[in-house]
């Protein structure tokens, strides 16, 4: 198959992978804007946009036809698991199930989701058995949900409890599991790391409670794109979907 090269220039000086090939999902950034906890690592991940050079990524003309020829809005929802029973004291943290009053908040939610219109395409989730049951009960209450994409990633449970390292964990797993035709993604894991997330992403402080989701948009020809014009803080956040709140 022909490949062609292609470039995109951003903000006049800017270039950056179409179509990047990322590396294992690690992170070492320590970073919070929300909170401010740690200003000099925020600094230094907001180096890590401004600094990218001039770089070419090769595409096959299959992909260049998939691609929108304009931005879009992409949306990312991060949504925490609901509450989870501490019942049974011989379970492990990552083996603990939804509390009643959990699984009614995940009915909830799964709902507004449907009435906002923000049901995602490609849901990336922990393997946590709280977020699998999480998941399960909105796909019981939303069956557009079933036909989503779904893969559970083990360090999104781990990553949670890593002071400031959520953020680009995220946003490695998105682009590497994303294509380009995918508008909208929900991430479901664990405080604090979601909460502090959604604040580096948003430069909000944005809280998280169990089955809290914060609905984010920004712009892009690609999730790569998205993530590197919006910069640390530039997505919009749109709202924070609770169980109880009306819409």
């Amino acid at each position: 198959m022909e490949m062609n090269t292609v470039f995109l220039s951003i903000n006049s000086n800017l270039l950056m992978f179409l179509n990047e090939s990322y590396p294992p999902l690690q992170s070492s950034v320590s970073v919070f804007c929300g909170c401010r906890r740690n200003p000099n690592a925020c600094h230094r991940l907001s180096a890590r946009f401004s600094s990218l050079a001039a770089v070419t990524a090769t595409v096959t003309e299959e992909d260049s036809r998939q691609a929108p020829s304009k931005s879009v809005a992409r949306r990312l929802i991060l949504l925490r698991h609901a509450k989870s029973s501490w019942d049974n004291p011989s379970l492990r943290d990552h083996d603990r199930p939804l509390s009643k009053a959990g699984k009614a908040d995940a009915a909830q939610v799964s709902q507004k989701l449907l009435q906002l219109g923000w049901i995602p395409q490609l849901i990336l989730s922990s393997d946590a058995t709280r977020t699998r049951e999480t998941l399960n009960i909105m796909q019981e209450q939303v069956a557009d949900l079933l036909n989503s994409e779904v893969h559970f990633i083990p360090s999104f449970y781990s990553i949670a409890a890593m002071d400031g390292q959520t953020a680009e964990h995220l946003q490695q797993a998105i682009c590497r599991y994303s294509s380009d035709k995918i508008l909208t993604v929900m991430c479901m894991g664990h405080n604090r790391g979601w909460e502090e997330a959604a604040s580096m992403f948003t430069g909000a402080t944005v809280e998280l409670k169990p089955c809290n989701a914060a609905l984010l948009e920004a712009t892009g020809k690609s999730w790569e794109e998205a993530f590197v014009l919006a910069g640390l803080g530039g997505w919009k956040l749109q709202g924070v979907v609770k169980p109880n709140d009306d819409l």
